[in-house]
């Protein structure tokens, strides 16, 4: 989401929002305000993060959501919300997938990355939430399997979107689903992802934190 609004004094500090409020801000600063912290990957278990959730209890969990949100040519849904047909496109690679075989649900921040920068502090249920963030559409993205498993567990300082004309998207993402989340970037991520924002509009982005 994109919008133009004078930060207030809440605004200015994101760390110290509310869950619920509405931070908005230039990525160059939104990045800037993001703690810089060593990481540390011991004691990550995927299992950590229970994902693919049925949070509103509709029959669909989170995989599901993902896939009828973000379809370019809806899918069937039968029972059990099994889905079939439909089409998908993954900005990552520039491609256009047909099934839902072919697709992965990527979490922008990767579990292991989210542990890395200050999860690994959280509850159980915190953790939860955030492998089921549908309250932010950037959280969860449908990719290409292809891109997805290439991309595992790495910041945009050893990985970024082979399609160079979305680099900028997923920078802006990246620093707005971490400040959403509070979380930290290390100093070498920080710099791949200034060096991005080099070379795209310093736009405002808008963040409602979810803790």
């Amino acid at each position: 989401m994109i919008a133009l609004l004078v930060p207030t004094a809440a605004q200015a500090a994101p760390g110290a929002a509310v869950p619920g409020d509405t931070v908005t801000l230039p990525v160059r600063d939104a990045l800037a305000q993001l703690p810089v912290r060593g990481e540390d990957r011991s004691g990550y278990e995927r299992t950590k993060f229970k994902d693919w959730a049925d949070a509103d209890k509709d029959g669909c969990n989170t995989r599901a959501e993902v896939l009828k949100a973000e379809a370019v040519i809806a899918p069937e849904q039968g029972a059990k919300c099994t889905l079939t047909g439909g089409e998908w496109y993954s900005p990552y690679d520039e491609r256009y997938i047909h099934g839902p075989s072919g697709l992965d649900i990527d979490h922008l921040v990767p579990l292991a990355e989210a542990w890395d920068s200050g999860a690994s502090t959280w509850t159980a249920k915190e953790r939860e939430a955030y492998a089921n963030d549908l309250g932010d559409d950037r959280a969860l993205i449908a990719v290409s399997a292809t891109s997805n498993r290439s991309k595992a567990g790495q910041d945009p300082a050893t990985w970024m979107p082979p399609a160079a004309g979305y680099r900028c998207q997923y920078a802006t993402d990246w620093i707005a689903d971490k400040t959403r989340w509070g979380l930290s970037v290390d100093a070498t991520e920080q710099a791949a992802l200034g060096e991005v924002l080099d070379s795209c509009p310093d736009v405002p982005v808008t963040v409602t934190p979810a803790r």
